[in-house]
Formats: structure tokens, C-alpha cells, sequence
């Protein structure tokens, strides 16, 4: 197992792709690309792919695109996000083990630059792969989806996204996740009349009146919905509130921020619709809104896929980028390195065997050939 690299400043310029997946991991994330900060990172990917003839690179911003034209009747998009959330004193990363278990730790091991690395290695090295293959790493996806690299390049490069199979490097424990959850914010907002509070009398308690939406979200049964094999698990979550003006002020209005999570076999306008029966009576404001995907997991692609990894396919609870692909008649699925229960956290890690399966199950399909 690697335990040394070249300083991390060194790596931020230079980007060794013969390197094996795990040392390319360490060194992708000792390059800071906190949302907003991704142009060193995506600088180093550019550079290191500029000399693979087999490959066509395309720059949209800080989202780089690197694709075959073989002429296969088949193509496969293949995706990653390069930007992490915010540092917490987990940079520069280091090896670890616990139980017994290998792992790197660090920002960004799970979400989701091992993913990338095992993509920027087989993009590097597979030049006669069995179908057409359009590698894409994307900035910007932990943060506002206006913001969104893919979202962008959707708009300015349409023809990119031409394929007949998806694939979203999301930390997945090596195994394959089909589809994912919808997600829809709420603000539901009560309101009162001001008063001095040793008056309270002369006014309107618009806290008080947010009482009756809390006891809606207490006594929630969130569903779970089986969707083309799978079963989605929902949640309808308060996720914050805000009220008050002063200590000696009857408020008169409070929000309370609602977050829900619906299965694929919902879409957005009916999300909303549920949101609204659910709280009516109460003003409401939609504030992020975003469709589910749907499985897709009969496609052709995706069965000898999921023989290639050999395992039984998840539903993904969170939202993801498959969601895009979905919503352009594509079928994918989130498949990477990496427990989704430590994306952002403070202890951030992956196991290395699970990037070096990713590396080899992703090798394998893409290489075997397509019936």
C-alpha cells in the first residue's frame, strides 16, 4: 500500500495517471477544490489528458470533457463531480486503518473524488474500449443547482449528452444505486400581529401559530414505494425555522423550513401537490425543487452492467445527478467508491479496496463485449 507521494503543492500543477487509482485518489484530493475553487483541479485533469490521441477534450468552464470516436453503436456517458464541500482540518489526506480495513481519509475520499480518480485512470488507459465512452468531470455540484457545471454544459453543449447509458461516480460502497429520490424545500409561513410581550394580549403569536405544522411533520409516516424493483424510502423533515424580532416582541411571522424526499414514482408537480394538501391553510413557498430518477435498470447497458459488478442494484434515497440523465430519456445509475453515510463528514474516508473494485468491475464492462 502507498504511503508517500509528491508534495501536494506539485500535485496541484501535475497529475500522474499512470499512477494507481488509490495514489491518483490521495493526490486529487490534496488539491483544495472546495465549490467555487475547482479551476486548479480542473487545470491538472486538462493537462494530463491533453496527450491521450484517443481522446477528444472539451473545456466548458471548470467541467472538462474527454470523449471517444470509435464509431461504436453504442455510447456510455461517465460522470463525476470534482468540487467537495468545505474543509474541517481533513486536508491534506492520510492512510489509516481501523478493524483491520485500509481506508484514505481526507476531504473528498468519498464524495467523490475516488470515483473521479478511477474514471481519470480508465479514461487515460482504455483506448479501444467496446463502446463509445464520454468521460465528463463537472464543477459545482455541492452547491446551488443554478450553479451546476453539468447543468451548464447541458445547455451549451446539448450533443455531450448524447448516449444510451449513464453512470454518476456518487459514493455507492462499490455497488450499484438505480435512480434516486426527488427533492423539493419548503417554506410554510404563519403570521401574527406585533405586540409588546407584557401585552400580549393586544397581539398575535405568529410562533405559537406554527405549532399545528410541526405536529403535521411529527405525525408524518413517510412511504416506501417500490419502484421497478426497488423500494425508495421517503422522508418529510422540518429542517430549520426562524421567528422572532426582539425579547420583548410577540412575533409576527414565523417559517418553518420543510425538506422532502419522494420516490421516482412521484413527480415534482405531485410532490408539491402532497406538500400543499398536507399543509393547507398555511402560505407556502417553494424554494428548491428537483426531480427523481427512475431505475432504468432493464436497459440493455445497465443488465450487463450490473453482471459486470455482480451485485443486487439499490435505490438511491438522496438526489443525484442521474436525475439529468433521466430527464433526457438516459438510463443511469450511481456506481463509486465509498460509504454515502461518510460523504461530508468530518472523518471522511474510503476504503481502498472498494476504489480498486470500482476500478476493476468499471475496467471489466468496458472492455467485455457488448451483446
Amino acid at each position: 500500500m502507498p504511503h508517500d507521494l509528491t508534495d501536494s503543492a506539485e500535485t496541484a500543477l501535475t497529475l500522474d495517471l499512470t499512477s494507481s487509482s488509490i495514489e491518483l485518489t490521495r493526490a486529487i484530493c490534496d488539491v483544495e477544490s472546495v465549490s467555487g475553487n475547482e479551476t486548479p483541479l480542473a487545470d491538472a485533469i486538462a493537462a494530463a489528458l491533453a496527450g491521450s490521441a484517443h481522446l477528444e477534450v472539451i473545456r466548458d468552464g471548470d467541467t472538462i470533457v474527454a470523449r471517444t470516436n470509435l464509431g461504436r453503436a453504442q455510447r456510455v456517458v461517465i460522470a463525476g463531480h470534482i468540487d467537495t464541500v468545505p474543509l474541517n482540518d481533513n486536508l491534506p489526506t492520510r492512510f489509516e486503518t481501523i478493524d483491520g480495513v485500509d481506508y484514505l481519509w481526507g476531504r473528498g475520499t468519498v464524495d467523490m473524488k475516488a470515483g473521479v480518480a478511477v474514471q481519470l485512470k480508465l479514461a487515460a488507459e482504455l483506448t479501444d474500449p467496446r463502446v463509445d465512452v464520454t468521460w465528463m468531470w463537472y464543477d459545482h455540484e455541492e452547491v446551488n443547482a443554478d450553479l451546476n457545471g453539468l447543468g451548464r454544459l447541458a445547455a451549451n453543449r446539448p450533443d455531450l449528452f448524447e448516449g444510451d447509458f449513464a453512470i454518476l461516480g456518487e459514493p455507492s460502497n462499490s455497488q450499484v444505486e438505480g435512480g434516486c429520490n426527488g427533492n423539493v424545500r419548503i417554506e410554510v409561513r404563519t403570521f401574527g400581529k406585533r405586540a409588546h410581550s407584557a401585552r400580549a394580549w393586544v397581539g398575535e403569536n405568529a410562533i405559537h401559530k406554527a405549532a399545528p405544522i410541526l405536529d403535521i411533520l411529527a405525525g408524518y409516516t413517510p412511504r416506501e414505494v417500490e419502484v421497478e424493483g426497488l423500494v425508495y424510502r421517503e422522508g418529510l423533515n422540518a429542517v430549520g425555522i426562524t421567528g422572532g424580532i426582539a425579547g420583548n416582541v410577540i412575533p409576527d411571522e414565523c417559517m418553518v423550513h420543510v425538506n422532502y424526499r419522494f420516490a421516482p414514482s412521484r413527480t415534482a408537480a405531485e410532490a408539491v401537490a402532497h406538500l400543499e394538501e398536507l399543509f393547507a391553510g398555511f402560505d407556502i413557498t417553494v424554494v428548491d425543487l428537483a426531480e427523481g430518477a427512475r431505475p432504468g435498470l432493464d436497459a440493455p447497458l445497465a443488465i450487463k452492467f450490473l453482471d459486470a459488478v455482480g451485485a443486487e442494484p439499490r435505490p438511491k434515497y438522496g438526489w443525484t445527478d442521474v436525475a439529468r440523465f433521466s430527464a433526457l430519456g438516459i438510463p443511469a445509475v450511481n456506481y463509486g467508491p465509498g460509504d454515502p453515510l461518510k460523504a461530508h463528514a468530518d472523518d471522511e474516508r474510503v476504503a481502498l479496496s472498494q476504489i480498486t473494485d470500482c476500478e476493476d468491475a468499471l475496467r471489466a464492462w468496458l472492455t467485455a463485449p457488448i451483446g
